[in-house]
């Protein structure tokens, strides 16, 4: 039983991982807690939420896998819940939401959980310290109860040799599965290669035959590996012998495979991708495939029932909003019916008006005015009242319309996020389709070896010594290597400064000035000349037409000097 545990961001990711079919024969969601979203993607979308407006974690989640060892018969789902619950007991992470996924892969079934690390409550991420040191805790004491048998790796942990060979890290897991070569093959090959070998060419050409090139690393100082594929390697990691360092190896390689003269890692993989180049075209393998075309086909019906959903939904949606319409519509009627009112009570009116004796004896003493003025009291306030039930009739129908139209862009927003999460599971699994085509291309081409295919370039013309740094710039032109080349020829060239005899050109410059003036100026004197010797004051010349500190008047005290072959120095 093995466990791996990790803390990680980027849910949508994740959860695409853990719904793809292509790598999966099974899977179930067994269990969600704490969301209100009964997916994976909506889920972890939710925990990402609060993540952001609570917190500065990056790492929102904690995933942990559960791989049984099946030779023991595998574990029930009762020890599979009592193995989570243990987990969660001891990181604390008992309260916090969860999701449970069960996978069957090539007939083993594994199980899957997911905790947001997020505290809603306290409004900040639960603290996991040392959670690989409790798991392996949790482990031992659940196989102890459970009478399961662990591997040796939980009881000898202190050894050396298994912290050399301990879990793969997630680049060079990524490199096995597209190389299908695991890393203890890798490391059997290179360590035969160096055991076989007693020079630097000889390791180097074992090395070749297996399928790697030595390369010179980004540090300028460790020589490292390159396959075919691409993929770069630690030499030393891959030597399986504890008293290898990287001095041993640099002692083995010597002078002539040194780090600076070996080809950078870009070049050699340069070199390794037209190898792959001339040995198949994938590209042109995946297009071909039948199974790239039948997982299509799969998708394709997949996303048919969703599509059918969405236009049910749409159809729905033009229904409810045209009932809606209808009842909205049938309940502004109120015009109508206080015009009708109206007219009903002005004809009551009309045939019980008084007549003759009663009409003039109302007109006299003013009764027939007051029952009017009170009729039209009456219908103000019926009109008053009218306009307010339509106000508050437009307000309701207003609010009501308003919450429909939220409802339905919700519904929306949550079969379009559904078509977002199918379009990255089949992004997924069209991935580990691919990826498994590779890795069977690629195994396909290793029939004969353990080991990645030879390189098989000539480093060198018949009857010359292999040059690993010509053959690593063989793709580029001879133009550009000329070049390179006439530079680094120029770089180590050293370059020649003519030396200056100072005491030399002060006695020449007075030796001019007395043959062309013959006052003798300093020469007449019968001051002494400057000392001639090996050594004499070495003064800076400084920049030309450069004025004295007191200005430009100021008369220079340094000699002029003139330029040999003037006629004046001849004599002439």
């Amino acid at each position: 039983m093995i466990p791996f545990a990790s803390e990680r961001g980027n849910g949508a990711d994740l959860a695409a991982h853990l719904q793809n079919a292509g790598d999966n024969e099974f899977i179930e969601l067994a269990d969600m807690r704490g969301a209100v979203a009964q997916d994976l993607h909506g889920a972890f979308a939710e925990w990402e939420a609060q993540a952001r407006a609570l917190t500065r974690c990056r790492n929102y989640l904690c995933s942990l896998s559960i791989n049984p060892d099946d030779l023991q018969g595998g574990i029930t789902r009762d020890q599979y819940l009592d193995y989570i619950a243990r987990v969660e007991d001891k990181l604390g992470l008992s309260d916090q939401p969860r999701a449970v996924v069960f996978h069957i892969k090539d007939g083993r079934e594994h199980c899957h959980v997911v905790w947001s690390r997020i505290d809603a409550e306290a409004g900040k991420a639960v603290n996991l310290p040392f959670y690989k040191d409790k798991l392996m805790t949790v482990s031992r004491e659940f196989a102890r109860d459970h009478g399961i048998e662990l591997p040796e790796g939980y009881y000898a942990h202190e050894d050396r040799q298994w912290k050399r060979n301990r879990q793969l890290s997630r680049y060079d897991s990524i490199k096995q599965k597209e190389t299908g070569i695991t890393h203890e093959q890798r490391m059997a090959a290179v360590t035969e290669a160096w055991q076989a070998s007693d020079t630097g060419a000889a390791f180097v050409h074992a090395l070749e035959e297996r399928g790697y090139m030595l390369a010179r690393g980004r540090n300028a100082t460790r020589p490292v590996l390159v396959d075919i594929y691409g993929h770069t390697y630690g030499l030393t990691r891959l030597i399986d012998d504890p008293a290898v360092k990287t001095k041993q190896v640099r002692e083995r390689l010597g002078a002539d495979h040194a780090p600076d003269k070996l080809p950078s890692v870009e070049q050699a993989q340069a070199v390794a991708k037209d190898r792959r180049r001339a040995i198949a075209d994938f590209e042109k393998a995946r297009a071909e495939s039948e199974q790239v075309a039948q997982l299509i086909r799969t998708q394709k019906e997949r996303r048919a029932d969703l599509v059918g959903k969405i236009a049910m939904f749409e159809t729905a949606q033009s229904a409810k909003r045209q009932m809606l319409e209808a009842d909205q519509l049938a309940a502004r009627r109120l015009r109508a019916d206080l015009v009708a009112e109206l007219r009903e009570r002005r004809a009551q009116r009309s045939q019980n008006r008084p007549t003759g004796l009663a009409a003039f004896l109302g007109k006299v003493t003013g009764i027939s005015l007051a029952i009017k003025k009170l009729h039209e009291r009456r219908d103000r306030q019926r009109v008053k009242s009218y306009r307010a039930e339509r106000d508050a009739l437009i307000r309701s129908q207003a609010y009501e319309l308003a919450g429909f139209e939220k409802r339905q862009e919700l519904q929306a927003a949550e079969l379009r996020r559904q078509q977002r999460a199918l379009g990255q599971i089949e992004k997924k699994e069209l991935a580990s389709l691919q990826q498994a085509l590779r890795r069977e291309h690629r195994q396909a081409h290793q029939k004969q070896h353990v080991h990645s295919p030879t390189f098989a370039l000539a480093f060198g013309p018949p009857g010359r010594p292999a040059a690993i740094d010509k053959a690593a710039k063989r793709h580029t032109s001879k133009n550009k290597r000329a070049l390179e080349e006439q530079e680094r020829q120029e770089a180590r060239r050293p370059t020649k400064r003519k030396r200056i005899n100072l005491i030399e050109e002060f006695t020449r410059a007075a030796d001019s000035d007395d043959d062309d003036d013959g006052s003798g100026g300093r020469g007449d004197s019968g001051g002494p000349k400057p000392p001639t010797g090996p050594r004499g004051p070495d003064k800076p010349k400084g920049p030309k037409g450069q004025k004295g500190r007191d200005g430009p008047d100021r008369p220079s005290r340094r000699p002029r000097r003139r330029r040999k072959g003037r006629d004046f120095d001849r004599g002439m």
